[in-house]
C-alpha cells in the first residue's frame, strides 16, 4: 500500500473552511487551514480522488522539499541538488509556476527562470542533454512558493487549474469561475434539498454546479487530463478503481434546477454547456426576464445568482439592484435568495436587509455573498 504524504490544496479567499469540510468528508487526515490553501495528508489514490472530487480546490500540490533561502545562489544550489531524474526524464518537458512574497525575491518570473536553470543544468551535467520547457502541456509542472526567506518546492498534480471542469465550451461576457460558483453554493447550504433557481444564469455555470452537488457528481469527471497522468508513478488501474468508486456514489435528484436569462445568446450558450456536462435531465434553461417572473413552485426555493456589477458591462447597476429587491419582495415568497456582488454602493439599492454577508473575491475584486430571506406571509407567521 502507498504511504501517506502531505499535500496542499489551493483555493480562493473565503472558501478555506468549505474546502477543509470537503476534505474531511472525503477522508483526508491532518487537515490544516491556511490563507487560500488547506494542507492535508493522504496516499497516491487519495491524491487522485481529491483532483476528481473537490469542488472548491484550484490545485492539488505534492510538496517535495522546503528550505531557507537568502540569495539567488542558494535558491539555484538547493534546486540543483534535488534528484529531478526521479520525477522526469531528460526527454520530458517541464513548466515552472512561482509565487513570491519576499523582500529578497521580488519577481516571480525571475524565480521561475532560476529554478528552470537549476533543473536543466542538473540534467545537462548528468546526461549531457537538457529537458525542454513547455508552458502549455508539460510532463512535469513544478510549483515554487517563496514566503519571506522560506521556499516550498512542489509538484502540481492537477495540471491545468481545477476550475476548468471540461464542460464549458461557451461563455458570456463575464462568466463566473466554476470553483467560486461551487463555493458559493456550498456556503449557501445547497445540497439538493429543494427546487433551485439562478435567475441571471449567463452561460449556466451556477445551475450546472448546483446539479453536480445535488447528484453528488464529481466536478472534474469530464476533464481530459490531470497533471499526475504524465508522472513516472502514474497508476491507471488505481485511478480507474477510484473513479468507479466515486461514480457509485452518484445519487438521484427529485426537484427542479432552473436557469433564466433574458439574452437569447446566453440561453443558447448555457444549454450547450448543460449538454456538455450531461445534465440536461436535471437542469432547465429558459429565456426569461427575472423582473417579469414569479415563483413557480410550492414550498421552499433556493436561489443563487451573479448579477452584473457594472465593471465590465455598461448598465445602470443601482436601478437593476432596486429591481432585484422589488422582484424578490413581491414575487418570490418562501425563498432564500443569495447573490454575489463587488458593487457595495449598488447593494444599498436592493432595499432589503441581508441576513448574512460573506467576504469573497471574484477574481481580483473584493465581493460580498449576500443572503436575503423572503418569508411566506409575514415574518412573524413564518417563525411561528
Amino acid at each position: 500500500m502507498d504511504k501517506n504524504f502531505k499535500m496542499t490544496a489551493k483555493t480562493m479567499y473565503g472558501l478555506e473552511a468549505v474546502l477543509a469540510k470537503e476534505l474531511l468528508e472525503l477522508g483526508a487526515m491532518n487537515i490544516e487551514q491556511g490563507t487560500r490553501m488547506v494542507s492535508f495528508e493522504g496516499d497516491k489514490g487519495f491524491m487522485y480522488k481529491t483532483n476528481l472530487c473537490l469542488r472548491t480546490a484550484i490545485k492539488i500540490l505534492k510538496p517535495l522539499k522546503g528550505f531557507r533561502v537568502n540569495s539567488e545562489k542558494e535558491l539555484y544550489d538547493q534546486i540543483y541538488a534535488m534528484p529531478w531524474e526521479e520525477w522526469m526524464d531528460v526527454n520530458d518537458t517541464l513548466a515552472i509556476e512561482s509565487t513570491v512574497h519576499s523582500e529578497i525575491f521580488t519577481h516571480s518570473k525571475y524565480v521561475a527562470l532560476k529554478t528552470k536553470d537549476a533543473i536543466v543544468d542538473r540534467f545537462r551535467d548528468k546526461f549531457g542533454k537538457r529537458p525542454d520547457v513547455d508552458l502549455d502541456f508539460p510532463v512535469l509542472r513544478v510549483n515554487i512558493h517563496i514566503e519571506k526567506n522560506f521556499c516550498h518546492v512542489s509538484l502540481d498534480s492537477s495540471g491545468e487549474s481545477l476550475h476548468k471542469r471540461g464542460y464549458r465550451s461557451a461563455t458570456n461576457i463575464a462568466p463566473i469561475n466554476e470553483v467560486l460558483a461551487a463555493g458559493m453554493l456550498l456556503l449557501s447550504g445547497w445540497q439538493g434539498q429543494c427546487h433551485f433557481l439562478d435567475p441571471m444564469c449567463g452561460s449556466g455555470t451556477i445551475p450546472i454546479e448546483a446539479a453536480m452537488i445535488a447528484c453528488n457528481i464529481p466536478p472534474n469527471l469530464h476533464r481530459k487530463e490531470f497533471g499526475f497522468e504524465k508522472w513516472k508513478d502514474w497508476d491507471e488501474a488505481l485511478f480507474e478503481k477510484i473513479e468507479e468508486s466515486v461514480l457509485n456514489k452518484i445519487r438521484d435528484f427529485h426537484f427542479k434546477i432552473k436557469g433564466y436569462d433574458k439574452a437569447p445568446s446566453a440561453v443558447m450558450k448555457a444549454k450547450e454547456n448543460v449538454k456538455n456536462a450531461h445534465l440536461s435531465d436535471f437542469v432547465e434553461i429558459e429565456q426569461k426576464n427575472f423582473f417579469e417572473s414569479e415563483k413557480e413552485n410550492e414550498g421552499y426555493l433556493h436561489m443563487l445568482f451573479n448579477p452584473p456589477y457594472g465593471e465590465r458591462l455598461e448598465i445602470d447597476v443601482e436601478k437593476i439592484y432596486g429591481q432585484i429587491g422589488d422582484t424578490l419582495k413581491q414575487n418570490y415568497p418562501g425563498t432564500h435568495a443569495w447573490f454575489i456582488s463587488t458593487n457595495f454602493e449598488a447593494i444599498k439599492s436592493v432595499g432589503l436587509r441581508a441576513s448574512r454577508k460573506i467576504k469573497l473575491f471574484n477574481g481580483p475584486l473584493e465581493a460580498r455573498l449576500l443572503k436575503y430571506v423572503m418569508y411566506e406571509g409575514s415574518k412573524k407567521q413564518s417563525k411561528q
